[in-house]
């Protein structure tokens, strides 16, 4: 795959940050189709960007064989996102505590705690061939 490919409500790209603004301006150009206000947007935003981000560079090792698919649905006041990988996987429960004294002048570390912190719920799960991420949002 060399550039992105939309299907109705997903978007893949080729495990590249090149392709991070694709995945944004398709997932802001929904929102606002769903009547979203911009501090919904923006927040979803920052969550989908920071798990796409993650989903190359720690899931997919940033290989350019692999795939990061992106789809969005609405479930009456609610939108829900979902980010999958073609990565090994892992334990979210072995996520360190960026708030932990050893961990807070680290450079890196903070973005599944910045998406928990925006959504109202994140759920992790595995995947054949990869992992998935589960963001969920109130519209209002």
């Amino acid at each position: 795959m060399k550039r992105p490919i939309i299907s109705g409500d997903t978007i893949t790209i080729p495990s590249s940050q090149e392709y991070l603004t694709d995945v944004d301006v398709f997932i802001e150009g929904i929102l606002r189709g769903y009547g979203a206000d911009e501090s919904v947007i923006a927040d979803i935003a920052i969550s989908v960007s920071e798990l796409v981000n993650n989903a190359i560079c720690h899931g997919n090792k940033s290989s350019g064989e692999k795939t990061v698919q992106v789809s969005i649905g609405r479930n009456g006041g609610k939108v829900s996102i979902t980010i999958t990988d073609q990565g090994g996987g892992f334990d979210p429960h072995n996520i360190e505590d960026p708030l932990a004294d050893e961990n807070l002048l680290k450079e890196a570390g903070r973005g599944i705690f910045i998406v928990r912190n925006l959504m109202d719920s994140v759920e992790f799960g595995d995947v054949a061939g990869g992992t998935a991420v589960t963001i969920t949002k109130s519209l209002n």
